[in-house]
């Protein structure tokens, strides 16, 4: 009896030949051993092959959490810095020269002011009892137009030579025509009969050119860049336009300087009588000089009011004025740091209080 590949068979062969089938048997079970082996380290490669593939999509799936928590933490971050600057803009928008210290030139937005007032129940328009005021004519007009009656409006009849009453007047008051006013010059020159030296007359003093513009012209342009705020060339516009009068904005600007130097002394009394008050108002504001940022530093009363402009807005532009280190009464301002320095009396304007 042979065993061979796992069935016994019968076999009729010498011993010799039964040793033979055995080590054929072993060596089939030994092959097929070393075939089962390697079957086995194929599968243990294929599995080393996914578990390392496996290891790749772990290791990216972590790169994949670890950027995106990066990119979490970095929207989080650029939100906080988002919502703190539209805070700023809000605060931003909502201040502006009304309610703050703010300069009437940084108002980006109108803003409609709020009014504080409560209602009266009283009827719009003038109370009863009030003193009212309209136009009134006067009693000697400067032309008097009469309008005659010529015919009857009835019948025809002429009325002309008939008498007539005036039951009704109307007074119009209007400008008169507006016209420059020329007045000229002349000098007189003589010759002396006993030593025969000519002697010529003096022009009244201003009076230095062939043809000039008088103080009158020139008053009203410097009244309206300085007292109305018009512009110089609508200024030079505006004269030419209702008086003929051509003014360059460089001959009105030379007007303003000659105005500015002529006051002097008025500015010196008004300093004066600001630092001799109780109570001034001060404030500031940017102007544009030219290209460039100035401040218009204004101190003031209810009766009188100075104006410096400056180029910096704080302590060095107070010392240049020259009036905060002299004044000993109270002065209401914005509460900007520079006033506090100053050893007067400080009070905080009530604008302030309400906007803030």
């Amino acid at each position: 009896m042979l065993y061979f590949l796992g069935k016994d068979i019968q076999c009729n062969y010498s011993e010799g030949c039964l040793e033979s089938c055995r080590k054929i048997t072993y060596l089939l079970q030994y092959l097929k051993r070393d075939e089962e082996i390697e079957q086995l380290r194929a599968e243990k490669t294929s599995l080393l092959a996914v578990l390392h593939h496996k290891d790749e999509e772990i290791d990216q799936l972590h790169q994949s959490n670890t950027d995106l928590r990066e990119g979490l933490q970095q929207a989080i971050l650029a939100i906080e810095y988002l919502q703190e600057r539209v805070k700023a803009l809000e605060e931003r928008h909502a201040k502006d020269s009304h309610n703050s210290s703010l300069p009437p030139s940084s108002d980006r937005f109108v803003r409609p002011p709020k009014s504080v007032r409560q209602p009266s129940g009283k009827k719009a328009g003038g109370q009863k009892g009030h003193q009212g005021h309209h136009l009134l004519q006067v009693e000697r007009p400067d032309a008097v137009l009469v309008h005659a009656v010529e015919r009857c409006e009835a019948c025809q009849h002429d009325l002309r030579e008939s008498p007539a009453e005036q039951p009704e007047r109307r007074q119009v008051i209007d400008l008169p025509t507006i016209r420059v006013w020329v007045t000229e010059h002349r000098v007189e020159e003589k010759g002396c009969p006993v030593c025969s030296h000519r002697t010529r007359a003096a022009f009244p003093q201003g009076v230095s050119a062939p043809a000039q513009y008088g103080k009158g012209i020139e008053a009203l342009a410097v009244y309206l860049v300085e007292g109305q705020a018009v512009p110089y060339a609508r200024t030079s516009q505006l004269l030419q336009d209702l008086f003929g009068v051509h003014l360059s904005a460089c001959s009105i600007a030379r007007c303003v300087k000659t105005c500015h130097q002529q006051l002097a002394e008025v500015e010196i009394q008004i300093k004066a009588a600001l630092l001799n008050a109780a109570v001034i108002h001060q404030d500031e504001t940017g102007l544009r000089v030219g290209k460039a940022g100035q401040w218009v530093h204004d101190c003031s009363t209810d009766r009188l009011t100075h104006y410096a402009a400056h180029p910096k807005r704080g302590r060095a532009a107070l010392k240049a004025i020259g009036m905060m280190e002299q004044f000993s009464g109270t002065s209401v301002h914005d509460g900007y740091f520079s006033y506090a320095s100053y050893p007067c009396q400080h009070a905080l304007c009530m604008c302030i209080i309400c906007a803030n």
